[in-house]
């Protein structure tokens, strides 16, 4: 498994934000919004058109298996999710 962070920055904003809080994840540009868009997680998008927190958990097919946008005001608009939280959920979400 890999986790992977998407984000409509620039290579060289997201590098910056890399060095700056010492993250070691991968970060992938999508300025197009093709990838955002294939995985439908702009439909919880501000207002600026900038995708919320969301996190997708994909199959080896490419089909989602799971997906929560946990900024979303349905799910109480959190911009912090706690890493013990976050594995539970995915791990419930994985096949057996």
């Amino acid at each position: 498994m890999a986790i992977l962070s998407i984000a409509f920055d620039t290579a060289a904003q997201q590098a910056a934000v890399k060095q700056e809080y010492g993250i070691a994840a991968p970060m992938l540009v999508d300025a197009d919004k093709r990838v955002s868009t294939q995985y439908d997680v702009l439909q919880w998008a501000a207002a600026s058109g900038e995708p919320g927190h969301t996190f997708v958990l994909v199959d080896g097919a490419g089909k989602i298996a799971w997906i929560r946008d946990y900024g979303a005001p349905e799910n109480g608009g959190t911009m912090y999710v706690p890493v013990n939280e976050l594995t539970q959920q995915i791990a419930a979400a994985l096949p057996s």
